[in-house]
């Protein structure tokens, strides 16, 4: 198991950290402050920094799996593989994310929540990504690029807090409408679930509260600005909203 800092504190961008394993599926540390990919959202890039100052490059972070595919509760940090990283199980490493990168998958993650409230559908597909993010929404009813723009805009200007909590597998259970998508389920087993609420503390001041396990900013304000920058009928019965940040 690692250590999930990222979990605690989005914002902290480097940790100590000891490796423990070495496999083809990457780099294990004990700890990490490198996200996963997961729940649509693309995983950490960034360095290990050895004792002696040297960087080994990671260029993306994935779930450790288990021969069955299930995840192992490892994080594997993946090398460049034209690089020979020399390190061995028990080194100890400076974990360092590429801050600037991160920082647009929180606003653009945060951006998405956004439009859940502003188009309260249920999302059966998500990517979020450092150049764009996009969702899809189960739906036939067109919709409208500037309403939606402006609907960001309005609700990344009034500044709403948010706040990381949980709710455990039964309280979850009792109120499944708190699950956006179709087709990304939270994970359960632990007893509690992790969620996201922005908003204020009065359910007439919550804007949007879903479980999700990704990286955040701490306040809208913080997303700046963010547009719609394409609409797509995907289907019959699926619309498609491009978010791309202001030029």
């Amino acid at each position: 198991m690692t250590q999930t800092l990222f979990r605690e504190d989005a914002y902290q961008t480097e940790c100590a950290a000891t490796v423990t394993t070495i496999s083809e599926q990457g780099i294990v540390l004990d700890r990490t402050v490198f996200y996963p990919m997961g729940g649509g959202q693309a995983g950490d890039a960034g360095v290990l920094v050895l004792a002696g100052g040297r960087e080994i490059s990671i260029i993306d972070t994935r779930k450790g799996k288990n021969d069955q595919g299930q995840f192992t509760g490892a994080i594997c940090h993946l090398p460049d593989p034209l690089l020979q990283h020399g390190l061995k199980v028990g080194d100890s490493v400076t974990a360092r994310i590429d801050w600037a990168r991160r920082h647009r998958l929180m606003r653009f993650h945060t951006t998405t929540h956004l439009l859940c409230h502003l188009v309260p559908q249920l999302v059966n597909g998500c990517s979020i990504t450092p150049d764009y993010a996009r969702l899809d929404f189960n739906m036939t009813d067109p919709l409208d690029k500037d309403e939606l723009t402006a609907g960001i805009a309005r609700l990344v200007a009034a500044a709403h807090p948010l706040l990381v909590g949980s709710i455990s597998d039964a309280e979850l259970d009792a109120n499944p409408a708190l699950v956006k998508s179709m087709s990304v389920q939270p994970p359960r087993g632990s007893g509690q679930v992790r969620t996201i609420r922005i908003g204020g503390p009065d359910q007439a001041q919550m804007i949007d509260l879903q479980p999700c396990g990704g990286t955040h900013v701490a306040n809208t304000a913080e997303i700046g600005a963010v547009i719609v920058t394409k609409i797509e009928k995907k289907s019959a019965s699926t619309r498609r909203v491009v978010l791309g940040f202001a030029p």
